[in-house]
């Protein structure tokens, strides 16, 4: 990886770099790692480390590896479109876990991908790819597909012209296939999707808008292929979607926008 020590990096930029590589498969890192994945100097990455663990962004364990420091932690709960969603979808989470006993998630736009912001999950439910705070493909999750087609035509095109890639022999990724998959995601709110991202797993979702009618979240529900049916699962994720989005400001007289 090509060192980016570059003059005219700011000092903030670095300290950046070195949180954002940490992820949600990669919450405890090494300083050697960090120096890997960040591609600054050894001393640098020593210096900003001992920084950001005196500010208490960052924790060193008793082996020396590094997680993300409770400071920082709280800080990110006072997002404030993140925290009112969970707070509000929270009820309606648990009442489709109640009711289902299977994964129950939310998730959010960021980007090119859907960012997974809560997540209810039965001990003996099926694994899945992503965690808490973990990013799913547009393509091919219930969540991603829901909130892709209401995004603007510009995102719609930059991911459909990109490199879909197939994660199961499922995969949808022809592009007209997912265009028509994206017009039905538009005009119901729902997508459904099987095995396309992870082999025995099938999902449910649908789209929660706000009181302006923007798509600001998508709630899902994962099954095990062939626990539940899909269908008799998509009800109860409608209408909890809807019951979010009524507490967001959304009535049925305003329009669904894209974009």
């Amino acid at each position: 990886m090509p060192r980016t020590s570059e003059p005219g990096r700011s000092v903030s930029s670095r300290l950046l770099q070195v949180l954002f590589a940490f992820q949600p498969e990669e919450s405890d890192l090494s300083l050697a790692e960090l120096e890997r994945k960040t591609g600054l100097p050894h001393a640098t990455v020593r210096r900003l480390v001992m920084e950001l663990t005196n500010a208490g962004a960052l924790n060193r364990r008793s082996d020396g590896r590094l997680t993300i420091g409770l400071r920082l932690w709280q800080l990110g709960t006072l997002a404030p479109l993140t925290e009112s969603l969970r707070t509000t979808a929270q009820p309606f989470m648990e009442d489709l876990y109640t009711a289902l006993h299977q994964h129950v998630q939310l998730a959010v736009l960021e980007g090119q991908e859907a960012v997974v912001i809560d997540r209810l999950s039965a001990p003996k439910a099926l694994g899945l790819v992503s965690q808490v705070g973990g990013r799913l493909p547009l393509h091919c999750s219930g969540v991603g597909k829901v909130l892709l087609s209401h995004a603007g035509d510009e995102l719609v095109e930059s991911v459909l012209c990109g490199q879909l890639r197939r994660y199961t022999p499922q995969t949808t990724i022809d592009p007209e296939a997912l265009r028509r998959e994206l017009a039905e995601c538009r005009r119901t709110g729902t997508a459904t999707v099987h095995e396309e991202l992870t082999p025995g797993a099938d999902s449910v979702a649908a789209r929660i808008v706000d009181g302006e009618g923007r798509a600001v979240a998508a709630l899902s529900v994962i099954v095990r292929s062939g626990s539940v049916k899909q269908q008799a699962a998509l009800p109860s994720v409608i209408a909890s979607g809807l019951g979010i989005s009524r507490l967001l400001g959304w009535r049925p007289g305003i329009k669904i926008r894209q974009g």
